[in-house]
């Protein structure tokens, strides 16, 4: 087991946390961190980009003057390529995203808390009890635990925490199940309350051995 340092929401340590070894441990792998960053970011890719071949052109086949004779190049119809005509090889639409295995994936959450902690940039919380949608309330909260920019993960829907931090610029706030490696790098520290870290330990648990 490893410890973690649990503190209050006025920044104090209020006592060590339990927590599987396995969690913060293994060797970073950064090409696992880029391949995951680049999965999320494919996936977002609208991929509605088209252009339009020859075929799709409207317009006459007729060359557009004489082959011989005018002094000028050689053109064909009005949909050749050429300006207002057809593209030829362009993009059509298509769908970005691909997938990764689900073992690369859960390492790949693994080893960006591995990484945040390794850096000193992981915090764990107590779990917040916030009744009011307040901003200043939420900027008091970060500037506590010395965060001038960060990821909030909290375990589940909570409109007031969401709704108080999302205001705040350098700051973003999301649930244990969208937990993310982009997100996650994104921002300079990673603050998860400890309802979360069950949560996000859950869903990375069992955690895949590490091949050579």
């Amino acid at each position: 087991m490893s410890t973690l340092a649990l503190y209050s929401h006025a920044g104090k340590k209020v006592r060590d946390l339990d927590v599987d070894a396995a969690l913060l441990a293994g060797p970073i792998r950064k090409a696992l961190l880029y391949y995951s960053v680049r999965r999320q970011l494919a996936g977002r890719r609208a991929g509605t980009h088209a252009t339009k071949t020859r075929a799709m052109v409207a317009g006459s086949t007729k060359k557009i003057y004489r082959q011989k004779g005018t002094g000028n190049a050689r053109h064909g119809d009005i949909k050749a390529l050429s300006v207002g005509g057809g593209r030829i090889f362009g993009p059509h639409p298509r769908d970005y995203s691909y997938t990764m295995p689900k073992t690369a994936k859960r390492r790949a959450l693994q080893t960006v808390l591995a990484l945040k902690n390794k850096e000193g940039a992981l915090r764990i919380v107590e779990n917040l009890t916030w009744r009011e949608i307040k901003t200043k309330q939420a900027a008091e909260f970060f500037k506590a635990l010395e965060c001038k920019s960060a990821l909030l993960v909290i375990a589940g829907e909570n409109a007031v925490i969401e709704k108080s931090v999302r205001n705040l610029k350098g700051f973003k706030v999301i649930r244990a199940e969208g937990f993310n490696v982009y997100d996650a790098l994104k921002y300079e520290h990673l603050l998860l309350t400890e309802e979360a870290l069950q949560a996000v330990a859950k869903r990375i648990q069992p955690i895949p051995e590490m091949t050579k």
